[in-house]
């Protein structure tokens, strides 16, 4: 008999750091694997271990712009995370294994289109990288994402924002009470992928019982009417009781009964910083839930004795976000006739702050109107920290002839200018970069 296997990845990042009393450290995994084999969760005929591997600049660059160029950057942890998180990613298109959860640390959710630095503890998001993987290399076409974690995914949103193809969804913590300020109903997509992003903000205080009626009756349904191919759980465990970066009322059999119901491919460790009194148990419930085994006698030693939010202003709350969320409205400006290819263009201003490193990125978003598909992107984008400017042109996945051609003739047009300009053209799996003194260089 054939046991359905459910993989699984360690990959701690010894040498990567923020400091010893960051709550963004090794010991975050170190915890977890301790519990796993102590409770011998890894002696289950089921659970299939994997090794870490390195992700190639090609698969990253076919998803970010790193600028000015990757090798400016401290990139060596992020690529192991990346790429371990496309170990799993693979054996699962393969058929090795029916579902998988990655381990890995540093996070990656923050990080967006384009890379300047790091922000909220992330330079490269694994989890877009490892989408973009399997859509060049296996045909995968529709993936869902759905984001749980206490902090808004917006760097993920960022990179998937004009995609009709990928439904990016996130509950988290109200930007207005947390980083990085964004996360709203309004942010529904691009011009070409509208309502293609869902975001559910929640009241601090949010428990189990709100959370999973939040998946039960808004986003499983939105999820099953997408009908997508593969099912990505970005999973952050920072919206326990105890987490001290914020301020949420779920247990780890509460994520155990979030990750029954998602019924996720594959997961994608995040956030979660309460690494002794939460992680282990989170993690464990989460495996066993994925498994297939009981996850309900997994009890962490706190109790709740945050403010908690009752189940009828939860729901009535929801039922006024729902309402909100239908009459939102497009705010983009509408461009034509310009130095663009030719076409109607939605132009939108995208700012990003940089927490980490204490700098905001001038950045302007430029996405070319199409009836049949995701339409040219090209973004603009200046740092403020030695003033250089940085130019990304992505022709997307399943383009028409038209957009293809407007993203080749705005990477030729642009040639030889004083910028960094990185050209993605996402259906020939083809990356190049264009830096002034250094000339074309192709991933």
């Amino acid at each position: 008999m054939n046991i359905k296997q459910t993989g699984i990845l360690f990959f701690p990042a010894f040498d990567w750091s923020l400091g010893e009393t960051h709550p963004e450290r090794e010991e975050r995994l170190i915890y977890t694997q301790e519990q796993l084999a102590e409770e011998g969760v890894m002696d289950l005929p089921q659970i299939k271990q994997y090794a870490p591997a390195v992700v190639p600049l090609s698969d990253v660059m076919l998803t970010q712009g790193i600028f000015p160029n990757p090798q400016e950057h401290d990139l060596d942890a992020h690529l192991i995370a990346a790429g371990s998180s496309l170990v799993l990613g693979k054996a699962w298109a393969q058929g090795e294994i029916i579902n998988g959860f990655a381990l890995v640390r540093p996070p990656g959710h923050h990080s967006g289109a384009t890379v300047l630095g790091n922000r909220g503890f992330c330079t490269l998001n694994n989890e877009a990288i490892l989408v973009n993987h399997l859509r060049a290399n296996y045909g995968i076409k529709k993936v869902a994402i759905i984001d749980t974690d206490v902090h808004h995914g917006d760097g993920t949103q960022d990179i998937f924002y004009h995609d009709p193809n990928v439904l990016c969804i996130s509950m988290h913590q109200d930007g207005r009470t947390l980083f990085p300020g964004t996360g709203f109903v309004d942010e529904k997509g691009g011009p070409n992928a509208w309502d293609r992003t869902l975001n559910i903000p929640l009241q601090p205080g949010t428990g189990n019982e709100g959370f999973h009626y939040i998946l039960e009756n808004w986003i499983l349904p939105r999820v099953k009417e997408f009908a997508p191919d593969l099912i990505i759980n970005s999973a952050g465990q920072d919206n326990h009781f105890t987490d001290p970066l914020a301020s949420m009322n779920v247990t780890a059999e509460g994520y155990g009964k979030i990750t029954e119901l998602l019924q996720a491919d594959l997961a994608v460790l995040e956030g979660g910083y309460s690494i002794q009194g939460a992680l282990p148990y989170i993690n464990l419930a989460i495996l066993l839930a994925l498994a297939g085994e009981d996850y309900s006698n997994v009890v962490e030693p706190a109790h709740i004795n945050r403010f908690q939010i009752t189940f009828s202003d939860f729901k009535m709350y929801i039922k006024n976000l729902q309402i909100k969320h239908r009459q939102a409205k497009t705010d983009w400006i509408v461009q034509e006739g310009s130095r663009l290819p030719q076409g109607k263009w939605a132009v939108i201003p995208h700012p990003v702050y940089y927490d980490t490193e204490g700098f905001q990125e001038r950045r302007y978003d430029y996405v070319r109107f199409c009836n049949h598909c995701g339409g040219t992107v090209y973004i603009e984008s200046q740092s403020p920290l030695n003033g250089s400017k940085n130019s990304l042109i992505r022709i997307p996945f399943e383009a028409c002839s038209t957009c293809s051609q407007a993203g080749h003739d705005l990477w030729g047009s642009m040639l030889g200018q004083r910028r960094n300009i990185l050209f993605q053209d996402q259906p020939r799996n083809k990356v190049q970069l264009w830096q002034y003194h250094e000339g074309v260089t192709s991933y």
